[in-house]
């Protein structure tokens, strides 16, 4: 295995960047809801109802940020605000039916994409090479949301 030196990983992590840039661009043009609105989403969906400095923490944004999203988010009627039992200063955000909905919209638009390109551009051999780089990628990935 060649010795990857400081300079040669920054040179990978610059054409890395460089090679995202286009299909990132193509996934946020497909949006209808920011990445923020769509990562409260994706958090309610599968943890159920948060307090917003726990969304915020969740999507690495400011709870200020996180508040400004769930107030759109409600205002569109994708979730809803419901006071805790036993505090009733204590506010849980729970996604409604409206907001599964917006958000299987929001993933299969960015998966019907991404699987029509793997299909239609590449070969068997590169859609291996793809296959084999997923456990890197996720791995990269954790180790981002990490710090």
């Amino acid at each position: 295995m060649p010795i990857v030196t400081e300079k040669h990983a920054e040179d990978l992590a610059l054409e890395f960047l460089s090679a995202l840039r286009p299909l990132s661009l193509s996934l946020r043009a497909r949006r209808t809801l920011s990445e923020g609105k769509v990562g409260i989403l994706r958090h309610l969906a599968a943890h159920g109802p948060a307090m917003v400095s726990e969304l915020a923490a969740a999507i690495h944004v400011s709870a200020q940020g996180a508040s400004l999203g769930v107030r759109d988010l409600e205002t569109v009627g994708c979730v809803e605000r419901r006071s805790d039992e036993t505090d009733r200063r204590r506010v849980w955000i729970a996604i409604t039916d409206s907001g599964r909905e917006a958000l299987a919209t929001e993933s299969s638009a960015s998966a019907n994409l991404l699987r029509t390109a793997v299909a239609h551009t590449l070969d068997d051999e590169e859609r291996a090479t793809l296959a084999a780089a997923i456990p890197v990628l996720a791995k990269l990935g954790a180790s981002i949301l990490d710090e």
